[in-house]
């Protein structure tokens, strides 16, 4: 388990972290200080040039008590131009949490994710220009988020209700053009014996017209049940929600204004 710095000393290293894009060949220097940076260089940025940038913003409890969901907010609205957000975890022994692409919405998710221990949580903000931006924070957790068996799993409930989406929309006050979704879905890991990974592969929204608002692509260690808080941008109208899991098990809905 590593070592964990205070949430303010996160902010000031990744507020003085460089701004011009390296390669990962070059070994920038990580503001959250991670063994395995180098690694994530390699695996998920792939040697594509990156820069460590405080206005992707990481929003998640320094302290979690529940591995299994632990709230993430990625807001990325102060970058221009953004084409794909990655997130990820150090150390979780999934790496890859899921990839949003805002098409015609901006640049913020919230979600929650299965930690198997303490990480930093990363998110990779792809602009126009095929440079990543990299945001982070730390957070601890006693850890075997990824390793629990869900809860649908056990239940002979799950098989009625998979795939059943719920929706919440705010048309005023401070949470204004949010959407909020919530799927039923065990999101098995694969990683206990005996229950192979069963989890959400990808979800899109869209216009009336059918043009895509936003698109995730999901992986195992976003929480059981999972829910995704969006914004809608200037789309004022129904969507349509659709999305597929591993196993081909689909779903349809309409999204109300």
């Amino acid at each position: 388990m590593i070592k964990l710095a205070s949430t303010l000393a996160c902010a000031i290293l990744l507020t003085t972290a460089a701004t011009t894009p390296v390669l990962a060949a070059e070994r920038a220097t990580d503001p959250l200080d991670s063994p395995r940076w180098s690694d994530m260089e390699k695996g998920i940025l792939s040697g594509a040039p990156y820069v460590f940038d405080a206005r992707v913003r990481v929003e998640a409890p320094t302290t979690a008590e529940n591995p299994l969901n632990v709230p993430i907010t990625i807001d990325a609205t102060a970058l221009a131009d953004v084409k794909e957000i990655l997130v990820f975890a150090d150390f979780n022994p999934i790496l890859e949490i899921l990839r949003f692409y805002p098409d015609a919405a901006p640049a913020y998710i919230g979600f929650r994710v299965k930690l198997q221990q303490s990480t930093p949580v990363r998110a990779a903000v792809r602009t126009g220009d095929g440079v990543w931006h990299v945001g982070g924070t730390l957070v601890n957790t006693v850890g075997g988020g990824c390793t629990a068996p869900s809860m649908g799993s056990t239940s002979s409930e799950w098989q009625k209700r998979l795939n059943e989406v719920t929706t919440r929309t705010w048309n005023e006050g401070p949470m204004s053009g949010r959407l909020r979704m919530r799927i039923i879905h065990p999101m098995d890991t694969g990683l206990i014996a005996g229950i192979p990974p069963f989890h959400l592969e990808s979800v899109v929204l869209s216009d009336e017209a059918g043009r895509p608002l936003a698109r995730l692509e999901v992986s195992q260690p976003v929480s059981e049940n999972p829910v995704f808080t969006l914004s809608r941008g200037s789309n004022a109208g129904a969507l349509h929600a659709r999305g597929r899991d591993n196993n081909g098990n689909t779903f349809n809905v309409r999204v109300p204004q």
